[in-house]
């Protein structure tokens, strides 16, 4: 597992040993992918229709738009050090903050539906945070499918990495980074 510093110490991506690209270039790429995105939405469709009520090519162009406005907001904030506008916790019972929190992003507000798009990252302190993948989420639960039980199997195996090397904020993952 390798890490890749995108911005100012502030914006991580993981990296599996195996590929070429971070999880978050991955993640865009898929996003912005017309062939991608059909084939996901064709092997989806009973959850799209059952929560969103879009046709398959209005669900391709909004994954598309969305796409790039959370891509810009995330480098936006990243760069003015606001990450921590954007990131919530996983859980949304959880009301105070955990050593190593896992986290997930989403658009806020977007017309006629909500965005299906999260990016999913491990908190190291305010405003540091390590991208560990992302989903179209179009169910309630992420248990209730294999690509989003996926994403939650990549945060913890992140997070129990981590907690292994003794990294337990930005500045002990610093020093671990480092020493590599």
């Amino acid at each position: 597992m390798k890490f890749e510093e995108l911005i100012n110490g502030k914006l991580w991506a993981v990296r599996d040993d195996n590929e070429d690209s971070h999880e978050l270039e991955i993640l865009f790429d898929h996003w912005n992918d017309v062939v991608w995105l059909r084939d996901f939405f064709i092997r989806n469709q009973e959850d799209l229709n059952a929560f969103y009520h879009v046709s398959l090519e209005d669900a391709i162009w909004d994954t598309i738009e969305d796409s790039d406005k959370i891509e810009t907001m995330l480098l936006e904030l990243a760069e003015n050090d606001n990450l921590d506008t954007l990131f919530r916790p996983l859980d949304n019972n959880e009301i105070s903050e955990s050593l190593l929190q896992k986290d997930k992003a989403r658009l806020k507000k977007r017309p006629l539906h909500s965005s299906w798009l999260r990016i999913y990252a491990i908190r190291l302190s305010t405003g540091a945070y390590i991208i560990t993948g992302g989903a179209i989420k179009l169910t309630l639960k992420m248990e209730e499918r294999e690509h989003t039980k996926l994403e939650l199997s990549k945060i913890e195996k992140v997070r129990n990495f981590l907690l292994s090397e003794h990294i337990i904020d930005d500045d002990s993952f610093i020093d671990y980074i480092a020493e590599l």
